[in-house]
């Protein structure tokens, strides 16, 4: 029985390498007929790989599903066959077309309700970071301002305890200033009349 990686590596190279080469002749060409053919073919293809991630979840156990997926994806190829092309015009083109304009108005709904939800997610995103800056700002204008407040209680403490006089303290320089200025006078003044006091006795 082939394995899961011969598998993986046949539709690979066939199935996807092989055809997105011969795509890019036939968009290099210009060639209309083999353009619309590969068109067919990516279509079947999409259509194919997602119904593969299904398939392989829940057939896998079942016996030669590998060289089935092989098969089909040789089937799709063959220019004899032309699975691709008939798959698309039997059943592909019938079935969009008649549905065409249900899956636009899906589309255009969805696309419409996921730029609501982006917008909507958006502005909530942007109110929680303007909310975190604010309190952050907040928190670091109190810190700041209780750490200010510490430094100043800190200075003011400091003042106190080195130059405020207290009760019995000195007296302050300008007091004794003036006092030298004014005392000295007086002093001179007891003292001469003590002095002529004793001279006339």
């Amino acid at each position: 029985m082939v394995s899961w990686i011969i598998s993986r590596l046949v539709v690979l190279i066939f199935g996807t390498l092989y055809p997105a080469y011969y795509s890019y002749k036939a968009v290099k060409s210009k060639d209309i007929k083999e353009y619309v053919k590969w068109m067919m073919y990516w279509i079947i293809f999409a259509l194919f790989t997602t119904a593969e991630t299904f398939t392989d979840i829940f057939l896998c156990w079942f016996p030669f599903y590998y060289e089935l997926k092989i098969a089909f994806v040789a089937w799709l190829l063959s220019p004899y066959t032309k699975g691709s092309s008939l798959l698309y015009r039997k059943f592909v083109h019938p079935t969009l077309s008649s549905k065409e304009k249900e899956i636009d108005d899906c589309l255009v709904q969805a696309k419409d309700r996921s730029y609501d939800a982006l917008v909507h997610f958006g502005k909530r995103g942007l109110n929680v970071a303007a909310t975190a800056a604010v309190m952050a700002a907040s928190k670091g204008q109190g810190a700041l301002s209780e750490r200010l407040r510490s430094f100043s209680m800190q200075d003011l403490t400091a003042i106190r305890g080195d130059g405020a006089p207290g009760p019995s303290g000195p007296p302050p320089p300008g007091s004794a200033r003036a006092g030298g200025k004014h005392g000295a006078p007086k002093m001179s003044r007891s003292a001469s009349e003590s002095a002529s006091g004793s001279g006339t006795a």
